[in-house]
């Protein structure tokens, strides 16, 4: 299930509201890079995180790849919506 639309969307998801040519574009994009084996395993990964966490199936806090290599509970708008300079993480 898809999450439910933000009431407080970022400059992206701005742009592509505004922009139905680019977000098909991206779309597309995204459906290939997702079905990668190195996507897949990171979404398993963070699949058993929540799931031993707890939270898993619930919605709400999104799990975080921390910096030392573990995970901790974040919220969503800014867990996926960090970027670092250049495109490097910028982890917690």
């Amino acid at each position: 299930m898809a999450p439910s639309k933000s009431k407080n969307p970022g400059k992206s998801a701005k742009y592509y509201a505004a922009n139905p040519a680019a977000a098909k574009k991206k779309k597309a994009y995204d459906t290939a890079y997702h079905a990668t084996p190195a996507r897949k395993k990171y979404r398993s990964d963070l699949g058993k995180a929540r799931r031993k966490a707890g939270v898993a199936g619930k919605g709400g806090a999104d799990m975080s790849h921390t910096r030392g290599g573990g995970y901790t509970r974040e919220a969503p708008k800014s867990n996926r919506g960090r970027q670092g300079a250049n495109g490097r993480s910028t982890k917690r």
